[in-house]
């Protein structure tokens, strides 16, 4: 492992996400849990000198008011997701870490999203530009207090709506716009991309968000040779989609329909329940079959917030297929999984492996890292057992 210390910067730092990470990232210091759920802790990337659990230091942006710890303890109140022991040891972890907290911006944000924020304290009145560069000296004040050799930067906030307005795809059409929130196209994920840049970040969309995926911010990226992946991480139905499909292909078993159902009850299911917010995640969603099939099945995936539920999530999926002499057949899964407790530790793979793509010189989008993601960049393969032949491909290259 290496000696140094890098930085994990989390957009969306007091969410369901964040706080399960923190609370295993605790108790993995303490050895107070086994490692599972992580990529990165099995056979293969062994000799890839990650870094060590100990040595991520964790920081971040949010918007709304609350302690880590309060906010960490739903999990079990709301959910029965995380035992009170759990969250009791990590209680001196959230105070160390929320001393690192900022507020984050609601330019660009949407009415659902910038509803949740705590107006106080939140910077109401600032341009885009000025967000930028509030957001990015907040990050260097972090690396520089902290002495880190690198930050990773992970957005993990709420689904945005879909850009109102298009955008350019040479960002320097886009450059003069951000003196001004209404004229400028970029939502705040994309902000918070340009200011991970500018202060030489890495940068991982675990969201549907915009963030770095507009050809203009990859190009940013290319530019600053800063390494990054997404978008929206894939932890459940989808998940299954990248699995299942292909068997169907490999087969020759046509797919007629797939028919998903979702319900879940986390604030990500209440920001979802705007249609605009919804509108971005059912796209990253349903649009892997036709890839992976190389026909467009009839589809619909649907999304429903369900309060009570709390952090799980439950998806019922109908496909109906045809097989020999036309006959009908149907296959039918219910998937049921604790939202936060299936990304937090992909975050940590993704914020290990992509800063040592960083180490290694890397930079652009890290399509290896598609089996991580719904809408991976830089790569059109969406079959979840070739995307992770890639992975294991570039770990290969990569370890001692």
């Amino acid at each position: 492992m290496p000696d140094t210390r890098i930085g994990l910067w989390l957009i969306g730092a007091k969410g369901g996400i964040s706080t399960t990470l923190m609370t295993g990232l605790a108790a993995l210091r303490q050895d107070a849990m086994e490692p599972v759920g992580l990529v990165t802790e099995t056979a293969p990337f062994v000799g890839l000198s990650l870094v060590g659990f100990s040595d991520i230091i964790v920081g971040g942006h949010d918007i709304r008011s609350g302690s880590l710890f309060d906010e960490a303890r739903r999990m079990w109140v709301e959910s029965r997701a995380i035992t009170p022991e759990l969250l009791d040891g990590a209680a001196g972890y959230f105070s160390e870490v929320e001393s690192r907290l900022r507020p984050g911006t609601v330019v660009a944000t949407g009415d659902r999203i910038r509803g949740l924020a705590d107006m106080a304290s939140v910077v109401v009145a600032e341009t885009p530009r000025e967000a930028i560069a509030r957001i990015r000296g907040d990050i260097e004040a972090f690396k520089k207090a902290e002495g880190l050799a690198h930050v990773v930067v992970v957005n993990v906030a709420s689904t945005e709506p879909p850009p109102a307005l298009p955008i350019p795809k040479d960002f320097a059409e886009i450059e003069p716009l951000l003196d001004d929130a209404a004229t400028c196209p970029l939502p705040a994920s994309s902000l918070y991309f340009l200011a991970a840049a500018e202060a030489g970040c890495s940068y991982v969309n675990f969201t549907p968000s915009a963030g770095a995926t507009p050809e203009a911010m990859q190009a940013v990226a290319r530019e600053r040779r800063i390494a990054h992946a997404g978008c929206d991480g894939k932890t459940g139905e989808t998940l299954l989609k990248s699995v299942l499909a292909p068997m169907f292909a490999a087969r020759n078993l046509e797919v007629m329909s797939w028919v998903g159902h979702n319900i879940f009850g986390n604030m990500d299911g209440q920001v979802l329940d705007d249609p605009r917010n919804k509108a971005a995640k059912v796209r990253s969603k349903d649009h892997l079959l036709a890839s992976i099939l190389g026909y467009p099945p009839q589809t619909h995936v649907s999304i429903e917030y369900i309060k009570s539920l709390g952090d799980w999530k439950t998806a019922w999926d109908h496909i109906h297929f045809r097989g020999f002499l036309g006959t009908p057949m149907t296959m039918q899964f219910t998937w049921q999984g604790c939202d936060s407790i299936l990304a937090a530790p992909l975050v940590l793979d993704l914020v290990r492996l992509v800063e040592r793509a960083h180490r290694a010189g890397e930079s652009g989008a890290m399509d290896w890292l598609a089996c991580f993601f719904k809408s991976p960049l830089g790569v059109t393969e969406q079959d979840f057992a070739k995307q992770f032949a890639m992975l294991h491909a570039w770990v290969a290259k990569h370890a001692a």
